[in-house]
Parts: C-alpha cells; structure tokens; sequence
C-alpha cells in the first residue's frame, strides 16, 4: 500500500531535503516530488542545486526552492537558512545531509586531516539533525501536523570499529529521532528515522546494485512507503533481514573482539586499490 503522504498533513505543503543534489537525499527529493510535493533542495554546491531543481522542475511539475549551504561549517548558517525559509508552509523535513570522515575503514588516529576532519562530520552528521529540526519543528507544533524524517544508518545499530566517529554520529542521529518522537507525537508529528544498510552512493564509492545493495530510488519509494506504519525502519525489507542476519551472525562481543577487528583492517587494505581506481576514473 502507498501512502499520500500529502494526506497526512496539509495541502499545498512543501518538504525540505538537505544534502539534496545526490544519492539518498536527491532521490527523496525526486520521489516526493512525484508525488505532488515542491521541494527545497539544501546543498552546499549551487551549480549542482541549479541542475537538480531544472530536472526535478521538468520531470514532475513542481516547483523548488535552492538554498546553498554548506553543513560542514557549524552553527553559522543556521540564521541565514532560516531567512530563506520564512513565510513557507512546512509540512515535511528531511534531514539526510551525512558524511564519513574517510574513504574506507580506518582507525580513528589515521582519520586524514583529523583537526579539521572530525569537525566537519559532527557539523554536518549531528548539528544539521538537531539545528534543522529546531528551526522546523515549532511551525509543525503550532500546526498541529508534520513529518520529519531522519536518516541514520546500519552503522548505528551496533559498535562500528574501524568507522567510529561515523557510527557513533549515527547513533545520535537514532536516539535524538526516536526521543524526539516519543515527545512530540501527541502533537500530531511523525519523527521517523531510517537506518539503511548498503545504497549504492557517492559515499559508498558506488558500489553495483544487486540483490542486497540497492539504488537510491528505489530505496527512497521503499522508505517513504513505510511512513505511517514504522517510526524506525531499515527502509526497504532486504536492509531489513540484512539487519536481523548480521545481528545473529555478528554480536557485539565478536564485532568488537581484536580478531574482528584485525580482519576489517586486512580487508580494507585489500579493496583500497580498488576502491582509489573507482574515485579516479569518476574524477576523470
């Protein structure tokens, strides 16, 4: 069954998308907007914006709204997107901007350029999540209805060695959407959050869609047809059982044991050759 999301709330609404121009973000954007939404795209690159809103504009006759932001600076672009966004009737937001601080697994000291690095994924992973919320949230109240959707990740529901700042970002993302549901619920909110498995994205280096991996829009029509039904969700059913097999296969006590963790190590010094050829040829 689909669910109208526009049913839920009100006419004419609009969403917001952060992290909009790619992968996860775009194609909620994208799916959305075939189901009669306008959207604003929030990226940090405005050439990027200016190409998806002309083809989102184009494929589903909708209208968008770009607001270029960058999520890795902090605080101070809050005040500024909050300018953009006044007098505009929010129905729906979602907060999908994420990053990892590396191209492949690492151990937190070889975390590249970590003065500046490690700021930048709890900026954009954790400060986005809370600062967006906040300044969408109260509209919502006042209204009475509103969806905010929040993407986490598997690599939240259990200790990720070898991804720790990013797994540990995750889990805030997790816990700061389910208590966020818990308290505003009665007020007709829906906080939702979405932990997927593997989607084949710029962050994951693209990696070939397959049974198991799936590709943002088909990920996105999956996900947002669960709203309604589950307020934390894995997204699609095969993320789902991929999260019940690896929570039987791989408790804790083997995930953080140094055997498990000498094992990532020689399996990402295996696919780095591979992993830097696919970042050139894409560059190229």
């Amino acid at each position: 069954m689909v669910i109208d999301i526009s049913t839920m709330l009100i006419k004419e609404i609009i969403t917001i998308v952060t992290g909009a121009t790619s992968g996860i973000g775009r194609a909620y954007a994208e799916e959305l907007a075939k189901r009669g939404l306008d959207v604003v795209l929030i990226s940090r690159s405005e050439e990027k914006l200016h190409g998806v809103a002309k083809e989102i504009e184009s494929r589903f006759r909708c209208q968008t709204r770009m607001i270029q932001a960058d999520f890795t600076e902090g605080h101070s672009i809050y005040s500024a997107i909050k300018q953009q966004l006044e007098g505009l009737e929010i129905g729906i937001l979602v907060n999908n901007v994420g990053m990892n601080y590396t191209g492949i697994l690492a151990n937190f000291l070889d975390v590249p350029d970590p003065d500046q690095r490690i700021t930048q994924v709890i900026n954009c992973n954790i400060l986005s999540v809370t600062q967006m919320s906040r300044l969408i949230l109260p509209c919502m109240v006042e209204r009475g209805k509103g969806l905010i959707i929040n993407i986490s990740s598997e690599a939240a529901s259990q200790p990720q060695p070898m991804l720790s700042i990013y797994s540990a970002t995750k889990v805030f993302v997790t816990y700061f959407s389910r208590c966020l549901n818990a308290e505003y619920r009665s007020r007709g909110i829906i906080v939702q959050c979405v932990a997927p498995f593997v989607v084949s994205t710029n962050m994951t280096h693209n990696v070939p869609v397959n049974p198991l991996v799936k590709s943002p829009a088909s990920f996105a029509r999956d996900a947002l047809n669960t709203v309604g039904y589950s307020t934390y969700t894995s997204g699609c059913l095969t993320h789902a059982l991929q999260h019940i097999a690896l929570s039987i296969i791989f408790p804790d006590w083997l995930r953080l044991s140094s055997f498990c963790v000498q094992r990532m190590a020689k399996f990402a010094n295996k696919i780095e050759p591979e992993i830097t050829k696919r970042i050139n040829n894409k560059q190229d």
